[in-house]
C-alpha cells in the first residue's frame, strides 16, 4: 500500500476512534471489518497509531497545535508506529519540516498535565495514593500490555507448555506469582496452535488469575462467578474445582455469557452452568441464597487498571459515572453476599486503580456485614502457593500495580461468613 493511502487510512481511523462513543478496541476493529484489503503489518502500524494517540492525547494535541491541516492527520503523524521511512514516504515536505520540530520539544519542560496525559479527577487521588510512585506507574501505562496465559490445569501443565511453545519459537517463560501464568513475549498468533485449540491454555493477565486463586475453590464444591463477563476466571474456578461440583456463571449481559460457550467448549469443563441474570436481586439469586460455597464479586468497575490495554478509558470514564458503578458495586457486593453458606469465601474484586472502588467499598461492606470476617489475602496466596504473595498486597487487601507487578491494576478483598 502507497504511504500515502496508509497515512490517511490513520487520519480516517483516529477520527472515529476520537468521538470516544464507543470503546476503541470495537471501533478498530469494525474498522478493519471495512478494511478488509489490509495486510497484518499495516492493521499493527494503524492500531498502535491509534493507541498510541489515546496513550499521548493531550501531548499530541499540544504539539499539534503548532501544524497545519487535519487535527487528526496531525496527530497520527506524531503518534505513527509504523516505519519512519514509510511514514516520510506520505507526507508532504512542509509537514515532515514541522513533525521535526514537534519531536525536538524537550517534554520534560511542558507543564505537567502534558507529561501524565492523565484527566485531573484520575491523576489527583493517583498521586495522592502513590507519591513519588506516581511517575513510574505514568510510564507503565503507556507501555503496551504483555500477553499472559493461564494453564488448563485440568488438561495440562506449565512445565509441559512452556517447551512446546519454544518448539513453536514463541518466547516464553513462567509468571512470577501465579502457579498457572506463562508470559509470552510479543503477540504470536496463539489461535492457530494446537495448544491452544486444544485448550492447554488460555488467554489471562496474571493479575486475574490470582483472582481465581483467592477464593481457595475446591472440589464438590457451590461456586458462584457472579459477574461473569466472557468467563476467564469461571474457567480458572472450574479447573481449581476439578470439573466436579456446581459451578453458576452469572452476568447480566447475554452477549458477554455467549463468549464464555467456545472457551468453554475447549476448556474440557462439564461443571459450568452460565445464566443470564436481570440484576443482583434476580430470583435464581434468592433461590441460592444461603447454600454457595464460594462467591466471586469481580464487580463492574472503571476498568482503569487495564489502561495499558485500553486507554481510551481514561477520556471516556468520568466523576459522574464513577459515582455511579460505586453505588452499584455496594449493591452487588450486598446481594452476593447473601449467597454464602456459613463458613463460605466471599471475594470483592475490581481492575481499578482507585480507592473509591476499591478500600472504600470492602471498608464499608465489612463496617455493615459483621457477620463476614475479613481474611488476609497474603495468607490465602500462600496457601495457594502463590509466589512472593507478600509483596503483591496493601494491608488485608491484594493490591496490583502495572509498574510494581507487570499485571494489570487489580484489588481484591477477602472475607469469610461466621
Amino acid at each position: 500500500m502507497r504511504p500515502a493511502h496508509l497515512l490517511d487510512l490513520a487520519t480516517e481511523l483516529l477520527r472515529n476512534v476520537l468521538r470516544l462513543d464507543s470503546p476503541a478496541d470495537a471501533v478498530v476493529s469494525a474498522f478493519f471489518r471495512q478494511h478488509k484489503d489490509l495486510g497484518p503489518r499495516e492493521r499493527h502500524t494503524l492500531a498502535e497509531t491509534a493507541y498510541n494517540v489515546l496513550r499521548h492525547r493531550l501531548l499530541y494535541q499540544h504539539l499539534a497545535q503548532s501544524g497545519s491541516g487535519a487535527m487528526e492527520r496531525r496527530l497520527a503523524i506524531l503518534g505513527w508506529q509504523g516505519s519512519d521511512s514509510y511514514l516520510r514516504g506520505g507526507m508532504g515536505p512542509h509537514e515532515a519540516e514541522w513533525v521535526g520540530r514537534a519531536r525536538g520539544v524537550d517534554v520534560k519542560t511542558l507543564p505537567t498535565k502534558l507529561r501524565h496525559n492523565l484527566p485531573d479527577w484520575l491523576a489527583t487521588p493517583l498521586q495522592d495514593t502513590l507519591g513519588d510512585e506516581f511517575w513510574p506507574l505514568v510510564d507503565s501505562l503507556n507501555q503496551s500490555a504483555p500477553l499472559d496465559l493461564r494453564v488448563n490445569a485440568l488438561k495440562a501443565k506449565r512445565e509441559d507448555v512452556l517447551p512446546v511453545l519454544a518448539q513453536a519459537g514463541i518466547a516464553a517463560a513462567a509468571t512470577p506469582h501465579s502457579p498457572w501464568g506463562v508470559r509470552v513475549e510479543g503477540k504470536p498468533a496463539l489461535s492457530r496452535l494446537e495448544l491452544f485449540t486444544r485448550g492447554d491454555v488460555e488467554v489471562q493477565d496474571e493479575g486475574s488469575q490470582l483472582l481465581a486463586l483467592l477464593t481457595e475453590a475446591r472440589r464438590g464444591e457451590m461456586v458462584v462467578d457472579f459477574c461473569a463477563g466472557a468467563g476467564g476466571k469461571t474457567l480458572a474456578l472450574g479447573a481449581m474445582m476439578r470439573n466436579t461440583g456446581r459451578l453458576y456463571a452469572f452476568d447480566v449481559s447475554g452477549h458477554r455469557l455467549d463468549a464464555l460457550k467456545p472457551r468453554l467448549a475447549r476448556s474440557g469443563l462439564s461443571n459450568v452452568y452460565p445464566a443470564q441474570i436481570a440484576h443482583e436481586r434476580d430470583e435464581r439469586i434468592k433461590r441460592l441464597a444461603g447454600k454457595i460455597d464460594r462467591v466471586l464479586v469481580d464487580a463492574p468497575c472503571s476498568g482503569l487498571g487495564t489502561l495499558r490495554r485500553n486507554p481510551d478509558l481514561k477520556w471516556r470514564q468520568s466523576p459522574q459515572a464513577l459515582d455511579e458503578l460505586k453505588a452499584k458495586q455496594a449493591a452487588i457486593l450486598a446481594s452476593a453476599a447473601r449467597l454464602l453458606k456459613p463458613g463460605g469465601r466471599l471475594v470483592y474484586a475490581t481492575c481499578s486503580l482507585l480507592q473509591a472502588e476499591n478500600e472504600d467499598i470492602a471498608g464499608a461492606f465489612s463496617a455493615e456485614h459483621k457477620d463476614f470476617v475479613p481474611l488476609q489475602a497474603r495468607e490465602v496466596l500462600e496457601r495457594a502457593k502463590v509466589s512472593k504473595a507478600d509483596g503483591l498486597v496493601a494491608g488485608e487487601y491484594l493490591r496490583l500495580w502495572p509498574h510494581r507487578h507487570q499485571t494489570d491494576g487489580f484489588f481484591a478483598a477477602v472475607w469469610e461468613r461466621k
